[in-house]
């Protein structure tokens, strides 16, 4: 069989499940719920747009070299709390707005990846460099579309309540 494999960061964007942290803080905001976060919200993540990784997908389907594997990554390390930070202040408030929980047990401090190859032998590079202006324009999302995740997040929230979280 011949195939590529690809590995990639964490994504945002449209249409995300309300249950993942990105959506989640950023419903919680426009319902005017302070943002929680896991132990100190160091935990890091490095981000990436779902439009890049789409676009880093289909550059590794069409110049990929076969047996090969490609990291995706846009160089988006955040804190969780620089994360909720930055929601709060793209929606008018204060960055420290937040309230601190337990955090889940056996949570990981850090993903990352190193996108090198990926970028030098196919030419790849994300369209959102900056993830101020990708959480912009996932924020500005969530806020046009309230009646695509409102139903789920409802939902969500229902079993986050029955689990205690």
């Amino acid at each position: 069989m011949q195939a590529t494999i690809s590995n990639c960061s964490n994504n945002y964007g449209p249409y995300q499940h309300v249950e993942k942290f990105i959506p989640r803080q950023v419903t919680n905001v426009i319902d005017g719920i302070r943002p929680k976060l896991y132990g100190t919200g160091e935990n890091v993540r490095d981000w990436i747009h779902v439009e890049d990784h789409n676009a880093a997908v289909w550059a590794i389907i069409e110049r990929g070299r076969i047996g090969e594997t490609y990291l995706i990554g846009a160089d988006g390390e955040q804190s969780n709390r620089d994360v909720v930070g930055l929601i709060l202040e793209l929606t008018g408030q204060a960055h420290d707005a937040y309230d601190l929980v337990s955090d889940r047990p056996g949570h990981d401090m850090r993903y990352a990846i190193d996108s090198t190859k990926l970028r030098e032998e196919l030419g790849w590079t994300p369209r959102y460099r900056s993830f101020r202006e990708g959480l912009g324009a996932t924020l500005d999302w969530y806020r046009a579309n309230e009646a695509w995740w409102r139903p789920r997040k409802e939902a969500t929230e229902a079993r986050y309540a029955q689990l205690g979280r």
